[in-house]
């Protein structure tokens, strides 16, 4: 059905684009304007000019919107990396050693509450034994000669000595064993995603190692790489635009509850020539991803040297390395204009030259006017080259 869509798409463009074509044929091939479409070719088109319908315009979510100036954006366009925060991630280990048995439906992206075990750890069968039963056993005599003895050293009958001696063994047993381990239930520390599992089911493993990891994945921090060229607007950085991979979207910090964190100097040592520009962010929608790259757009306070035209980056259209914007020169015509940018903060993008203070365009649909402009589907008398 996609694929459907996608055809049917286009083509509904185009019937409506050449909906007032101007020209049928007679039964000898020789044109005949209606007298409809006349009236509507009673016009004057000026050079460059590309019509689209007012209708196919709202049809198809065409917007335009008035230039004006502004102070301009002054940003860093870097590269940077989604890390999870120390307190959002945690390892599950084993409480014994012995077997791994995961416990039904516990894979990657299994979303478990903390206290939940994902699986039961047993010795059972193997050459040694459980080495926690063995504990145990000692902890339970321990304890069952403390409670003999203490009574008699109450009455002095048995030497502070011997139940010292006693009190120590008992202390010790206790030390070995562990209730956790006995359970042999390994259990999540916090509540959060399952993203790795650590071994396979059926693996034996020695206690403490872990057998998965889990992220809570609500607190997540954004590392942006900056070029050292620009350390003296190091302190000037205030907020981010972040691009990733998977969303045509962009994300600003600041409206989820971002904030730049202080980073030592010393990190800059792990990237030689960048200094480390971090920020923490809330991720309660669970929409991004940890250990994701990322294009970055860093915001630099302060107005720019020059007052200049800032346009949505969805009215660019780039044909050939050059941008152009379609300026509305009439309820249903359109210029293709060619502009200069200068900076962008990945949702808006200056603009240095090619449009005045002033302008309608398109900002909006900005690729039908272009389909009207390139792929030939407007009539020819519509657009004028």
């Amino acid at each position: 059905m996609k694929f459907l869509s996608s055809i049917m798409l286009p083509a509904a463009i185009c019937m409506s684009l050449t909906a007032c074509s101007g020209h049928n044929h007679d039964e000898h091939g020789h044109g005949v304007e209606t007298a409809e479409l006349s009236k509507e070719e009673d016009h004057d088109h000026e050079i460059d000019e590309i019509i689209v319908k007012p209708e196919t315009a709202t049809r198809f979510g065409i917007e335009t919107d008035t230039v004006t100036s502004s102070a301009g954006l002054r940003t860093i366009k870097v590269t940077g990396q989604i890390i999870t925060e120390a307190d959002q991630s945690a390892v599950i280990s084993a409480p014994t050693s012995g077997i791994v048995h995961f416990r039904k439906g516990i894979s990657e992206g299994k979303n478990v509450a903390s206290g939940t075990g994902i699986a039961s750890i047993s010795a059972q069968g193997i050459s040694g034994g459980d080495s926690n039963k063995a504990a145990k056993a000692r902890l339970d005599a321990a304890r069952r000669e403390m409670e003999r003895i203490t009574p008699l050293h109450d009455e002095g009958i048995v030497s502070t000595r011997d139940f010292n001696a006693a009190k120590r063994a008992y202390e010790e047993a206790r030390a070995e064993y562990s209730q956790a381990a006995d359970n042999g239930t390994a259990i999540s520390p916090i509540s959060g995603t399952i993203t790795s599992v650590l071994v396979a089911n059926g693996q034996y493993v020695n206690a403490g190692d872990g057998i998965a990891t889990v992220s809570a994945n609500s607190g997540l921090i954004l590392r942006a790489d900056l070029p050292e060229k620009y350390y003296s607007l190091l302190a000037d950085i205030y907020d981010a635009n972040v691009q990733l991979p998977y969303s045509d979207g962009i994300i600003t910090l600041s409206e989820i509850g971002g904030k730049r964190m202080t980073t030592p100097a010393a990190a800059s040592a792990n990237r030689p020539g960048y200094i480390p520009v971090v920020f923490s962010f809330n991720n309660k929608s669970g929409s991004t991803i940890a250990g994701t790259s990322a294009e970055v757009y860093l915001k630099i306070s302060g107005v720019r040297d020059s007052v200049c035209i800032t346009i949505p980056t969805s009215a660019l259209s780039e044909q050939q390395g050059n941008f152009f914007v379609y300026v509305k020169t009439g309820d249903h015509s359109y210029r293709k204009t060619l502009v200069g940018t200068d900076g962008s903060d990945g949702k808006n993008v200056n603009i240095r030259s090619g449009l005045n203070q002033g302008d309608r365009i398109v900002v909006k649909g900005t690729s039908v006017v272009r389909m009207a402009e390139t792929s030939g589907i407007v009539p020819e008398g519509h657009h004028h080259h």
